[in-house]
């Protein structure tokens, strides 16, 4: 690892508290939690996402956090120095957050082309009327499955112009690939001075989604039909938690909206003070995050029953999918509201602020880890770290052009799948496996001594220890039994497309053996030996000093020895001086 000036840290803690909270609440709790909420029964799954909240998620940014703060390293970097074997997590991490960030400033894109077309008397998603329709619009949903909305005829043919399917890749979207330009301006104007701008970009854009959020929820529950949509929101149906899926979802919506296994958490914290309570800040990202989900859930779901009055039928019986929860539906709903213009543009406002704070988080993600890593050289090369963010937006911003073309939003669908879906359960597990079981419960409780003078508690340390490895481990092989291909609505992707999803998964799963491969080969002796060193926390750095100072001993006590000098606090408060 190249040397690199002293870590900076945030200027204020409340900075990285409104970081933190800013990069768990993202466009995740506007859509995908009351997705998957409508899908699972509504208030049956209320019941799993709270416990999972409780025993998996709380407990597993706490144990981030802090390894974050205690190493001062990106993900690559800690994950190295907890368990060298396994250092290809930190590398997958980065590369999650990476493939994650190319496409998810694609909804970013189309919340601005929305907030844009917001301005219009009428909204143009209100009536048939326009180029676009076609003769199966309908103002309503019907039963007619060969009809569509205006609001969704709006975003498949006008905002998308949509393809027929994946083989169809169609031309670029002009006015989407402009947006998209804007939308990445936007991101490097927030980042490009690292913590110091962005510690205060997130002031106003972690806070203010809140005010939208509860003036949107105060408009709503006036609305006519709103309590219908309410009362499937919070009142369970209990024969829904005998279905599998619905637990699966809920601890897969907790990794995906708190950002377990992203690394973006983690190297936030990594410019945390050194003695920083981690706890309290643990509690606070976790807990708002919940509550933020929650209260979106009752301005969507009011949203819902004024839009089943409005359609006379059930709730259950509106078409939701994926995107078009935020997209179709509730545009449809303000296109029929009192001042729709208003409400439209302050909705897509929050979209945008809350997109933009998941975002910083996604790309600083890479801009640390690799800083970490090649310093020197990129320093050498960009001259001003400005320059080398503005090259990570830049490849980003290309790898994301696919998806603003025609063929866009099958593309989106494809990586969203096997990105957030399939590769991140193998990384969550793999991250708990090296932190919990390599390193160990006692040293992390330790290092926590260390930096706030209390050890974690047993709660925390049971978590650790029994309840999160054996419910990762539960919900991966559930994962894998019952998943199902990428599709679309009614359109499932063909063969080769779905091996090129795998393709994608793969990008971010391959560097744990590929790391665990280079682990075993650069360190010194026989294979048990090497195996031996490779789940011992510090192993590579120590070998990694070994060879440019010479200062420090040789990595060659193997067992017991090795052990016992590194269970105690003391030694490691002098390991973390040297290394860190």
């Amino acid at each position: 690892m190249d040397p690199a000036p002293s870590r900076p840290t945030w200027s204020r803690q409340i900075e990285f508290t409104l970081a933190g909270i800013g990069c768990a609440v993202g466009l995740g709790n506007v859509w995908r939690f009351p997705y998957l909420c409508y899908r699972s029964g509504g208030g049956a799954f209320l019941v799993p996402y709270l416990l999972m909240l409780v025993v998996l998620g709380i407990p597993l940014l706490y144990m981030e956090l802090t390894v974050g703060q205690y190493t001062r390293r990106g993900p690559v970097h800690a994950l190295t120095s907890v368990c060298p074997l396994l250092k290809g997590v930190g590398m997958a991490s980065v590369a999650i957050s990476f493939i994650m960030c190319t496409y998810y400033n694609v909804v970013i894109t189309w919340a601005l082309y929305y907030l844009f077309n917001s301005f219009q008397d009428p909204l143009p998603w209100h009536s048939c009327n326009n180029t676009w329709n076609t003769p199966n619009c309908t103002i309503y949903r019907t039963n007619d499955s060969d009809t569509y909305t205006a609001s969704q005829e709006f975003f498949r043919y006008r905002m998308l112009e949509q393809t027929n399917g994946v083989e169809d890749a169609g031309v670029l979207r002009w006015e989407l690939f402009l947006i998209l330009i804007l939308s990445w301006i936007l991101i490097y104007f927030c980042i490009f001075k690292g913590i110091k701008s962005t510690g205060k970009v997130v002031y106003f854009t972690a806070l203010f989604p809140y005010i939208i959020l509860i003036a949107l929820l105060i408009n709503n529950v006036q609305l006519p039909g709103a309590m219908a949509g309410i009362r499937f929101f919070i009142i369970p149906e209990w024969h829904r938690l005998l279905d599998e899926t619905v637990w699966v979802n809920a601890a897969a919506q907790i990794f995906n909206s708190i950002g377990i296994g992203f690394g973006s958490l983690l190297a936030m914290s990594s410019y945390n003070s050194f003695n920083n309570n981690v706890l309290k800040d643990t509690l606070t990202i976790a807990i708002i995050n919940s509550l933020t989900s929650i209260l979106a859930g009752f301005v969507i779901f009011s949203a819902f029953g004024y839009m089943s009055h409005l359609q006379r039928v059930d709730v259950d019986k509106l078409a939701v999918d994926g995107p078009g929860l935020v997209f179709v539906i509730y545009p449809q709903a303000f296109s029929t509201m009192p001042v729709s213009q208003l409400w439209a543009v302050l909705f897509f406002f929050m979209l945008l602020c809350l997109g933009l704070d998941s975002e910083f988080a996604m790309v600083e993600v890479m801009v640390t880890s690799l800083m970490d890593e090649f310093y020197r050289p990129l320093i050498k090369f960009f001259k001003r770290k400005e320059l080398f963010v503005l090259a990570v937006c830049a490849v980003a911003f290309l790898f994301g052009i696919p998806c603003v073309m025609q063929v866009g939003i099958y593309v989106f669908q494809l990586m969203d799948h096997y990105t957030a879906i399939v590769s991140i359960m193998f990384l969550a597990f793999f991250e708990i496996l090296a932190t919990c079981w390599c390193y160990g419960v006692k040293r992390l409780s330790d290092n926590l001594e260390e930096m706030t003078g209390k050890k974690a508690n047993i709660y925390f340390r049971f978590c650790w220890l029994i309840v999160a490895p054996v419910l990762i481990t539960v919900l991966l092989v559930f994962s894998v039994i019952q998943f199902t291909p990428a599709r679309y609505g009614n359109y499932v992707f063909p063969q080769w497309a779905q091996g090129v999803g795998w393709v994608i998964a793969l990008a971010s799963i391959i560097w744990i053996p590929l790391g665990a491969i280079h682990t075993l080969w650069v360190l010194p002796g026989s294979l048990m030996e090497k195996l031996k060193l490779s789940i011992t926390p510090f192993a590579l750095n120590e070998k990694s000093d070994d060879k440019k100072t010479d200062m420090l001993p040789a990595v060659s006590v193997i067992g017991s020895d090795w052990t016992s000098r590194l269970s105690t606090s003391s030694t490691e408060k002098d390991l973390h001086q040297t290394y860190f």
